[in-house]
């Protein structure tokens, strides 16, 4: 985790994910790169007829804020101890971040607001993200400040090989911590729980293994619940071990904690 991609814009929890960041950089020995992207086609407008029309004007505030944001996130780093560099990408959020991780080791997002409130971003910007780049994706809640390295870690197993990449990629995160695995209602798929604690137990983590039977909850709100209990700091899953479609369409564990909002991610696809 040496190389550590945040994403960077004015919203509200822009300076929680930049502490988180520092934080990792620190605790790694790592370096932080900021990417601020403007989307170029929310510029572009198209009428009935066929017409294209490009908002010259707004471009150039949107530009002219970025490189006011670019100015005062070079002031706020100059006064840390991390290394650092800020990219500047005209294009869409989640195909910027991802060409910018192509040589990351971690990409740093924030979950939506709440559920059905959509206004701080992409509504999947988390899981569109994990899907497209090759790193694990960090996406914290919108009121993160900090990421608690000693709160236990929730493992949300599935047996599916995205949950394998998803426990690889989290080992740093889960080192000097409790961890619990767990699996709803008997859902092992190709890989059994216990072959992820012996991983695990490899990297001298010592994981519990908990079976957690469904009822009428569906398992991500079994998981959601889980964490809850538990006081889980950080929750670690593979993000969309069925197509993204389907769950799009039916729902599923990705589509549910990547649009509520309340708990720390760590995806990988």
């Amino acid at each position: 985790m040496r190389s550590i991609l945040v994403h960077a814009d004015s919203d509200a929890a822009s300076e929680g994910r930049l502490q988180v960041a520092l934080d990792c950089a620190r605790r790694f020995e790592g370096h932080v790169s900021l990417l601020i992207a403007t989307p170029l086609r929310e510029f572009v407008s198209f009428d009935p007829f066929g017409g294209t029309y490009f908002a010259a004007e707004a471009l150039a505030k949107a530009q002219a804020d970025d490189l006011a944001l670019e100015s005062r996130l070079a002031d706020r780093l100059a006064k840390e101890d991390v290394p650092w560099d800020i990219e500047m990408a005209d294009g869409e959020i989640v195909s910027a971040l991802s060409g910018a991780a192509t040589l990351a080791d971690l990409a740093i997002v924030s979950l939506p607001k709440a559920k059905g409130d959509f206004r701080s971003g992409p509504p999947m910007l988390a899981g569109d993200l994990a899907l497209t780049a090759s790193i694990p994706v960090l996406a914290l809640p919108q009121d993160s400040k900090a990421l608690d390295f000693d709160k236990p870690a929730l493992i949300a197993w599935n047996g599916s090989p995205e949950a394998a990449h998803a426990v690889r990629a989290a080992v740093p995160f889960l080192k000097g911590r409790p961890v619990v695995i767990v699996t709803i209602g008997g859902d092992e798929g190709d890989f059994a729980a216990e072959e992820a604690a012996r991983y695990l137990s490899r990297h001298g983590i010592h994981a519990e293994l908990r079976a957690i039977e469904r009822g009428v909850e569906t398992p991500e709100e079994r998981i959601e619940k889980e964490a809850g209990a538990l006081g889980a700091g950080l929750i670690v899953m593979g993000a969309f071990g069925r197509s993204r479609l389907r769950e799009t369409i039916f729902g599923g564990a990705t589509q549910y904690l990547v649009t509520g909002g309340r708990y720390p991610l760590l995806l990988a696809h």
